[in-house]
């Protein structure tokens, strides 16, 4: 079993940067994709980027260049920095873990992913 813990949600104001954070413990040997999504009110949960055990990174293409995603502690904790937030970017925050592939595919339909933190509140008032 796998647990995944968020941190670092919050308020700040549009413009502003956020780091959140997502600690791994339990039977982690087989983490070979981890990942945020988010979801706002009203919307479906969408993919936000995902990073496989040798670090290389998959976006979302609304994301490029404001989010990047970092993985460190031998693969067991992964970061979200989040810069120029926009109100758009209000939601809240999940963390996701797999062993499997870590591609495209699983950006977009969580396919392997088959452990899930509670997730981070983040509010962007513009």
């Amino acid at each position: 079993q796998v647990q995944l813990a968020e941190s670092g949600g919050g308020s700040v104001q549009a413009g502003g940067s956020l780091k959140l954070s997502c600690v791994a413990s339990g039977d982690t040997y087989s983490s070979n994709c981890m990942g945020w999504f988010r979801q706002a009110a009203g919307k479906e949960r969408e993919g936000v980027g995902i990073i496989d055990s040798a670090g290389t990174t998959t976006y979302a293409d609304s994301m490029k260049g404001r989010f990047t995603i970092a993985r460190d502690h031998a693969g067991n904790t992964l970061h979200l920095h989040m810069n120029n937030l926009k109100p758009e970017d209000t939601g809240k925050y999940y963390c996701a873990l797999g062993g499997g592939s870590c591609g495209t595919n699983v950006l977009k339909t969580y396919v392997g992913l088959d452990f899930w933190g509670e997730g981070t509140l983040v509010t962007i008032s513009s």
